[in-house]
């Protein structure tokens, strides 16, 4: 079985190997890259916090150079570990998504105790920003990086796809969803899809591949990588041919 993973390298290669031990072969097509912007070194004096909604944000802070002690609040635990692993010490993740993560600062900080900065790229999803304002919080967005949409889907994916070699199609956000759909279309494989079964991380995800005629859609229960997982699990044990 193949799967194809449409999320940045990274997280796709590492993702890869929870695909292995399910006996699934990744087929890695990032449909997003990322790039860095200039900035400097990431000025933290007086933050009480620093929230991350993505690897792609902690990757970016990691790389500005800035203290690892300060603390870290993740949208979800897949970020909240990418954080861990580039050495941030203080770090609480939120378990899910934008409104998780709004809810754990609300929690566990106080707008009087310094203001807040959120890493991002240069597209976000959710209002983080304008949702800790409105609660009181003294809030920042610092733009460390820009996910730029791909032009074309890479010569072996366009072939597996067209050759129906797909068995399944992963997306981990709305963002990518929407791009394989175009893709999908400009690039003339779409009406081949029709035996590939899509697990989506979030219905919003889901929705943008309405149209495309795919054997199954499946939508995780919660925005995480587990739950995601598990979906693809209950799929492989279902063998369900239709929507």
């Amino acid at each position: 079985m193949r799967a194809l993973v449409t999320r940045p390298r990274p997280e796709a290669a590492e993702f890869a190997a929870a695909l292995a031990s399910r006996g699934i072969d990744a087929v890695i097509e990032p449909l997003i890259e990322i790039e860095d912007r200039a900035c400097g070194v990431l000025d933290l004096g007086g933050v009480q916090a620093v929230l991350c909604t993505s690897a792609n944000g902690v990757r970016a802070l990691a790389r500005a150079g800035t203290s690892r002690d300060r603390p870290l609040f993740a949208v979800g635990d897949a970020t909240a570990a990418r954080a861990r692993a580039e050495g941030f010490v203080a770090v609480e993740s939120a378990g899910g998504n934008v409104a998780d993560l709004v809810r754990l600062v609300r929690a566990r900080l106080a707008p009087a105790a310094g203001r807040l900065v959120h890493v991002a790229g240069k597209s976000v999803a959710g209002d983080l920003v304008g949702e800790l304002r409105a609660a009181g919080f003294g809030i920042d967005r610092a733009v460390l990086y820009e996910a730029r949409a791909v032009a074309a889907f890479t010569p072996g994916t366009a072939a597996a796809l067209s050759a129906r070699v797909i068995d399944f199609a992963l997306f981990f956000s709305p963002r990518t969803a929407a791009i394989f759909a175009r893709l999908a279309a400009a690039e003339g494989v779409a009406d081949a899809l029709n035996r590939v079964a899509t697990v989506s991380i979030s219905a919003a995800a889901d929705a943008a591949l309405v149209g495309l005629p795919f054997r199954r859609r499946h939508v995780a229960t919660a925005p995480t990588q587990a739950a995601l997982l598990q979906a693809l699990d209950d799929l492989l044990a279902e063998r369900v041919p239709t929507l």
